[in-house]
């Protein structure tokens, strides 16, 4: 892949495909009634996904992208779990019950700040309102700086089956920068111990592009992880945006490496994971060819939601908790993003819809294809038309980014057939955006496309 392609698609800021349309494209013309009347619509033949947002943590990551504040004592995060459980409970009034539930994924924030009676409450609280399938995997995001042993044993005794413990980087130079310091050790321990415990999934997230981060240290870090042989590793690139991150503009930019040193640290990652065994899945996840992502891939069945790639493939997804986003066939629904805002709405038997988004035709068809982009690097133009009933020259025909891509060699377009390049898959979401309609009318708000 030549440089001067790198610099010009690499440096380019776009969505990370999570959805289509992107969260800045919601508005307020999506309504608590419109929420009502999408949760009255799911029927029992749907398989349902549950989101809850705990956003609350002990200090502040600077480099964080996630809607969070710092919570020095337990009262706010009480009384903003029993706004939750009183959501959870008015939800399951709107829906035909019992909803059968495919995934539970705990996000934040740092969903473990909670106790564990707290967490045992909301784990009670969702199967007393839904029905949990006997398969059904749950997830929570975890901190192992703040991760207690009692913890770790009520998540395994409420049955989480998979938790994302946040690595980033074990350099000590980068963790000073970014207001982060995490031993080793303490994520040895927590590994450890939550395998132990019976949580039988362990993920490690990783960062690069972080300031004084360097490919040297990022070797470090994955070598380090590959003795604690996670089951899966999602590999990020740091998004800067001080303008809406305002903790942000604690890092010292003249410390971010360029986009030629990041997309080296990406590329060192990925090199000393599928070394290592790792099949790299998408454009920023790994696991070993024997999981359920790896299989996934391989049978053109993987998807993509908010948390990243998932093998989740429920017809609906309901959020609880501040700024959560909800999927239905309908379209998009978001929470209130202000933690005090939402729950006095809630206290006030509200529901805490703030924006959302109705999908058009068009839309679906949109999602549809850069979905199959991001996952797969290619797409039947034709098979995926076919079931919108519309035509690839229709569709193409607006794809106008994609001419400049088709010509500098990034993608081939073989008849109906779209593939991306090997050695240029890292510019995947620079494809996809050939197939957004929206793409330009949302300012600065996402990351470097490398």
């Amino acid at each position: 892949m030549r440089s001067d392609l790198n610099i010009r698609y690499g440096e380019e800021r776009l969505p990370r495909y999570t959805s289509y349309p992107t969260a800045p494209h919601f508005s307020c013309s999506i309504s608590q009634q419109t929420y009502r009347q999408w949760l009255a619509s799911v029927s029992q033949e749907q398989t349902v996904s549950l989101y809850l947002h705990i956003p609350f943590c002990r200090s502040m990551c600077w480099y964080c992208g996630c809607n969070t504040t710092i919570a020095r004592r337990n009262e706010p995060i009480a009384e903003y779990l029993a706004e939750m459980r009183r959501e959870i409970d008015m939800v399951a009034s709107h829906v035909v019950r019992p909803l059968r539930i495919n995934h539970i994924h705990f996000g934040g924030g740092t969903p473990t700040i909670v106790t564990p009676s707290q967490f045992a409450e909301l784990m009670n609280i969702l199967r007393q309102k839904f029905t949990l399938r006997s398969d059904a995997e749950v997830a929570v995001e975890v901190d192992p700086r703040t991760l207690t042993r009692e913890m770790i044993l009520e998540l395994g005794a409420s049955g989480v089956t998979r938790a994302s413990l946040g690595v980033q980087s074990f350099d000590p130079a980068v963790q000073q920068a970014i207001n982060r310091i995490q031993s080793f050790k303490d994520t040895a321990t927590a590994t450890e111990q939550l395998r132990a415990a019976g949580v039988r999934g362990i993920n490690f997230d990783l960062i690069y592009g972080l300031p004084r981060q360097t490919v040297a240290s990022c070797f470090d870090t994955a070598r380090k992880c590959l003795w604690l042989r996670p089951d899966r590793l999602s590999v990020f690139g740091y998004a800067h945006v001080p303008t809406f991150k305002k903790h942000q503009r604690k890092i010292d930019e003249a410390a971010l490496p360029d986009g030629a040193n990041r997309h080296l640290q990406a590329n060192m990652i990925a090199y000393s994971l599928t070394a290592a065994g790792y099949r790299q899945i998408g454009l920023d996840h790994f696991a070993f060819p024997g999981d359920s992502l790896a299989t996934a891939q391989a049978a053109g069945n993987l998807h993509r939601n908010f948390q990243g790639y998932t093998t989740d493939t429920s017809d609906v997804l309901i959020g609880f908790g501040a700024s959560a986003i909800g999927r239905f066939d309908q379209g998009y629904v978001q929470n209130d993003a202000a933690t005090r805002s939402y729950c006095t709405q809630i206290g006030r038997g509200d529901l805490a819809t703030e924006k959302g988004y109705a999908l058009t035709a068009d839309d679906r068809l949109r999602a549809d294809i850069i979905e199959r982009i991001m996952c797969d690097f290619r797409v039947d133009l034709q098979q995926v038309c076919a079931r919108h009933g519309t035509t690839p020259a229709t569709t193409l025909q607006s794809a106008t980014r994609l001419h400049g891509l088709t010509a500098d060699g990034v993608v081939n377009l073989d008849g109906a057939v779209l593939s991306i390049r090997d050695d240029a898959r890292h510019l995947v979401r620079s494809v996809a955006s050939a197939f957004d309609a929206y793409i330009g009318t949302s300012g600065p708000v996402y990351s470097r496309a490398v």
